[in-house]
């Protein structure tokens, strides 16, 4: 007796193979698929008696399911977070994740990627790091599935998936203006990465409506310093700027640096100077007072960047390279 395949369900119901995939790994809703859809292909199946066999789907198609994803740090609570709900994702569909951290090293970025083309991964997501563009164009040119995840290279046709960074920074900005603040400093990297770019667009263009923006109150943070020399130079930076009455740190890295030095400087949030940071962190709730911030819509950007890879895993000559904006959201507490 012949083993039937989700090939056959896809053709005796008359859809694609990927509208049978997703129906059978309980992400036909997810995936936008009609509850009529969904019922025919049930029904197909049951009918067949369709049994799937995870290895005999591995072997015949020469996919291994997993999927490489390599992400800046791994320790930073963001990209925890992120990894942990993309893999929940993942594993619904029956694939792995092998995960990775570049630590925001282009040639460790290049190698992880060496690996992961020789584990025969099925497909990448990818936080970028500063060089990675030519590399990405070598995936686009394997034809490897690939997305991008928190930022991306202007111009290269590739999907990525990101927060809407400069509305995020503009709306948190504007409410510290709201609050009735004057003099508000922004911290952010030398990275020049374009997530970084719009976060401080952001924030000078708010600024630059009320009137009020100083170019001045704008601290750039060397990329690759050690923690100990962010502090110094928030500290150096706000014991020059006495007056600077509220500050929008743009990574939840910077925003912590910026807490410690301003514990060492005896400043006191919200009463001597407000705080928001971007990326929320498990520290900023604990804080005493509790840090207001930009969360990240992790959950958005994980099943967006897993639904992208699946249309690209399922048909590489049909899909479109989809560039995907998700809203931020600013959780109000009380360091403002």
């Amino acid at each position: 007796m012949k083993k039937i395949t989700i090939k056959d369900i896809a053709t005796e119901a008359q859809v694609s193979i990927s509208t049978v995939s997703f129906v059978i790994n309980d992400k036909g809703e997810k995936m936008g698929i009609s509850p009529a859809v969904i019922k025919k292909v049930q029904e197909v199946a049951e009918k067949l008696n369709y049994r799937p066999s995870m290895i005999a789907t591995s072997l015949r198609t020469g996919k291994t399911r997993s999927i490489g994803l390599i992400v800046e740090d791994i320790s930073n609570q963001f990209f925890a977070d992120l990894a942990r709900v993309i893999e929940d994702e993942a594993k619904s569909i029956d694939y792995r994740v092998f995960y990775c951290s570049t630590g925001g090293d282009n040639e460790r970025s290049e190698e992880l990627i060496n690996s992961l083309l020789q584990a025969n991964v099925d497909g990448f997501i990818i936080t970028p790091t500063q060089n990675l563009e030519e590399k990405i164009d070598l995936l686009i040119k394997l034809r490897k599935p690939v997305v991008l995840v928190d930022r991306y290279f202007p111009g290269q046709r590739v999907s990525h998936v990101v927060m809407d960074n400069y509305e995020a920074s503009n709306t948190a900005t504007k409410f510290l203006i709201n609050k009735g603040c004057k003099k508000i400093a922004v911290v952010n990297n030398t990275s020049e990465m374009v997530q970084m770019k719009l976060r401080e667009d952001g924030y000078r263009d708010a600024l630059k409506e009320e009137g009020t923006y100083d170019e001045s109150l704008v601290l750039h943070l060397d990329y690759n310093s050690t923690e100990e020399n962010k502090v110094a130079d928030i500290l150096s930076f706000f014991e020059k700027n006495t007056d600077i009455d509220a500050v929008l740190f743009l990574t939840n890295y910077m925003g912590l640096a910026g807490l410690q030095a301003f514990r060492k400087m005896g400043i006191s949030i919200p009463d001597d100077i407000s705080v928001i940071s971007f990326d929320d962190h498990d520290s900023f709730k604990l804080h005493t007072p509790t840090i207001t911030v930009i969360a990240q819509p992790i959950e958005d950007i994980a099943v967006k960047s897993i639904q992208l890879l699946m249309s690209q895993m399922t048909d590489m000559e049909k899909f479109e390279v989809e560039k995907s904006l998700k809203k931020g959201r600013l959780i109000i507490r009380e360091s403002v």
